[in-house]
């Protein structure tokens, strides 16, 4: 574990040294900056609207520095070289795809709390109002939901060539889930055969990453989710995180990192 952890340790710090941590403190200044405009307002459906604004550009952002991390991690240790030493270590390749997943994962989770986190004080600031318990059942959700994703795209970075193709398939099958997942299966029942048998087929077998989107619990103040929907999600989200990790794990195994 401690070969894992020290992996991981490294990809956080390569994170807040590369800009993508700088370019987090902007946004998130831009988000506080977006919220504060509802100071100029005075109707209620207002503050709404901006919440909505600023948690899909939250879901945005956490998505795009979370795949775009994940994606060069394992090309960048073959480009560089360096993947030999580390494994002289001796450290296994299953510890490498481990520690890369939990590095990525953790360091994306310190990205959501800051987001979230002003999120919070601005919104709250303005609605004197602080849910706190529905901030963070929200926090947890988003941030299970990225493991699959991490997890799926370090399964993508193992076959595709470069870590733009992975970063770009994995940002349109992730969209793809996102805006059609829950209506698929309404879409297959209005297709005809063979279509409404693979439509639906594929329904039962995609991760279904929609279900952690708690945006509407926020922005309307709907309360919390009950704790054993939650505990089920993070169950199914575990169970297809390392559903992708195995294969990833596979995939790198078999890999002929010299080419």
């Amino acid at each position: 574990m401690s070969k894992i952890f020290a992996l991981a340790g490294v990809v956080i710090k390569e994170l807040y040294r590369r800009k993508d941590f700088y370019v987090l403190f902007v946004l998130t200044a831009l988000l506080t900056l977006g919220a504060g405009m509802v100071n100029f307002f005075h109707d209620d459906k207002i503050v709404r609207y901006v919440k909505d604004i600023c948690l899909l550009l939250i879901w945005v952002s956490a998505l795009v520095i979370s795949v775009v991390t994940t994606a060069r991690q394992i090309p960048a240790e073959r480009e560089a070289r360096t993947i030999f030493p580390l494994l002289a270590k001796p450290v296994s390749r299953a510890q490498v795809i481990v520690g890369k997943f939990l590095g990525c994962w953790l360091a994306t989770g310190v990205a959501l709390v800051v987001f979230y986190f002003f999120f919070a004080v601005v919104t709250g600031s303005k609605e004197h109002f602080w849910p706190w318990a529905a901030y963070l059942e929200a926090v947890w959700m988003h941030w299970v939901m990225l493991g699959v994703v991490i997890a799926m795209v370090l399964l993508g970075s193992i076959y595709f060539a470069a870590p733009s193709s992975t970063s770009t398939i994995t940002i349109i099958v992730v969209g793809g889930i996102l805006l059609l997942g829950t209506h698929l299966k309404i879409i297959a029942l209005q297709q005809p055969e063979p279509m409404q048998f693979i439509l639906t087929l594929g329904y039962f077998v995609m991760p279904h990453l929609e279900w952690y989107d708690l945006r509407d619990f926020v922005v309307y103040d709907m309360g919390l989710v009950p704790v054993r929907a939650v505990a089920l999600a993070t169950l199914y989200a575990a169970v297809w995180t390392g559903i992708f990790l195995v294969l990833a794990w596979l995939g790198f195994r078999r890999k002929n990192l010299t080419t």
